[in-house]
């Protein structure tokens, strides 16, 4: 694990979305655990993004993989850090 890259996870929201704000606080917090990289994409920047997501923001995803969307789930995303090979 220790030369490991660290994942890069894509959090889709809006510039204006507060539960997005809270979503990428929370992951902050997680920082201390297996090292990760957050992109920030904003859904109003790409029209087709825009209608794949609508009014569900934010979406944390791990590649195709979508890990919760509307409130940081915790615990869910802490075993999917811990067990990501």
């Amino acid at each position: 694990m220790g030369d490991s890259p660290p994942l890069e996870l894509t959090l889709y929201g809006r510039s204006w979305c507060h539960l997005c704000d809270d979503m990428l606080t929370g992951l902050r917090a997680l920082e201390g655990g297996r090292p990760f990289r957050v992109a920030v994409i904003d859904v109003d920047s790409d029209r087709e993004l825009e209608q794949r997501f609508g009014e569900k923001v934010p979406v944390l995803m791990h590649g195709d993989r979508e890990l919760c969307h509307y409130h940081l789930n915790v615990a869910a995303v802490t075993e999917y850090l811990l067990n990501f090979r």
